[in-house]
């Protein structure tokens, strides 16, 4: 049976802070941020946007109301859940309007998470071939004003459809995953904002992909130039390219690591004008790549390392399918740059900003009129979601 992705959404929010900007202000060289992490702007969500309103988003763009009621299973990958209980798939499902006889829950691993909801949807339609699943990675990376990994921030969510005979890429069953209990990255509970052993995740992040490499390539007798091109976690793209280079195959001809690397361009375009976005950077990626690739074509292998600190790394690959290009967009990048442009100090107030709750734990907001669905109020300390109207 063929299962794969049959279509895929993207949303973030609708401000961006121009890196040139915040590395004047911090009083650092631009090029530290442009060429060394090869980082551009980040998305910066405001108080009423958070993983429910982008996932929601993201997954209204390609759903049909056909899907809405095929669709069996919701399943929402983030580290940047808003409650320790109930799963911001729960709040979606009820958002977009899904049949409701579905699972819907969240999934946590880091930035690994999406990729494990992936695992999880192949193995349904596997035993219920006529369903649907839909795969939300959905995250808000905040890291600190001044903090390291300030420049690195962003706000997104990839919203994709799981089915057989998928429209856009089938998946291979040659999935290899590592784990290694380590703190490289963490966020306690009483913590707002991570910690991070910035030099070690690095490390981490490169040695697990070297090994996972490697073992997989022992598992299925695949090497570097069976591939079309390789998509990374992206939590800064200039880490991704370290990765490229560490297992690039240098007996490849000059013409085939030219593809590569060409892909591996077109592959960074979105995340260096959005930021880091935890679970979904990798499928940011991957969409990026199919997006503005002008070598790619239909049966082309593409390989995906996902990581996820603490930690857990995966290697699959997917197969692109005839006629893919027509479930895809050419104007995302014309979208990004119409994004409300915020000073520093506008970016500071919102990175602060909290809800004042009252004595009775409620709330309410505005300045939501940009958004497709938002985050309206909080009532007796439950979160009160609307589907924006729009005039007419």
């Amino acid at each position: 049976m063929k299962i794969g992705i049959d279509q895929i959404g993207f949303a973030t929010s609708n401000y961006v802070l121009k890196l040139d900007h915040l590395a004047e202000e911090r009083g650092i060289d631009p090029n530290k941020l442009s060429k060394g992490l090869l980082m551009k702007e980040i998305s910066i969500a405001p108080l009423t946007e958070d993983i429910v309103t982008l996932g929601a988003t993201a997954a209204e763009q390609i759903l049909t109301v056909e899907d809405k009621q095929v669709i069996d299973m919701v399943i929402v990958a983030t580290e940047s859940s808003i409650d320790q209980s109930k799963a911001a798939s729960v709040f979606i499902h009820g958002l977009l309007g899904i049949q409701p006889f579905a699972r819907s829950f969240e999934m946590k691993e880091a930035c690994y998470a999406g990729t494990a909801a992936l695992d999880y949807a192949k193995l349904h339609i596997k035993q219920y071939p006529e369903s649907k699943v839909l795969v939300i990675a959905s995250d808000i990376a905040k890291y600190g004003i001044e903090a390291p990994g300030e420049p690195t921030q962003g706000a997104g969510a990839i919203a994709m459809l799981i089915s057989q005979n998928p429209r856009i890429l089938e998946f291979n069953d040659d999935n290899v995953a590592q784990t290694r209990d380590i703190m490289d990255f963490w966020r306690p509970n009483y913590s707002t904002t991570p910690y991070v052993n910035g030099v070690y995740s690095t490390q981490q992040y490169l040695d697990c992909l070297e090994t996972t490499w490697k073992e997989y390539q022992k598992r299925h007798g695949l090497a570097l130039a069976d591939f079309a091109a390789v998509c990374f976690h992206l939590p800064y793209p200039k880490l991704a390219l370290k990765g490229l280079n560490k297992i690039m195959d240098q007996s490849l001809s000059q013409e085939e690591q030219r593809k590569l690397q060409e892909n591996f361009d077109k592959s960074i375009l979105y995340s260096q004008k959005v930021g880091n976005i935890y679970t979904g950077s990798l499928f940011l990626g991957l969409l990026s790549l199919l997006e503005n690739s002008e070598n790619l074509k239909a049966g082309d292998k593409i390989a995906l390392f996902s990581y996820g600190s603490g930690a857990v790394a995966e290697i699959f690959s997917a197969n692109l399918v005839e006629g893919y290009e027509k479930q895809l967009t050419t104007h995302r990048l014309e979208q990004l740059n119409q994004r409300q442009e915020l000073t520093v100090a506008t970016y500071e107030e919102l990175f602060f900003a909290e809800a004042q709750l009252d004595e009775n734990g409620s709330a309410v907001f505005s300045g939501y009129d940009d958004q497709v669905y938002a985050l309206v109020q909080i009532d007796q300390h439950q979160r009160k979601y609307i589907k924006v109207e729009k005039p007419s």
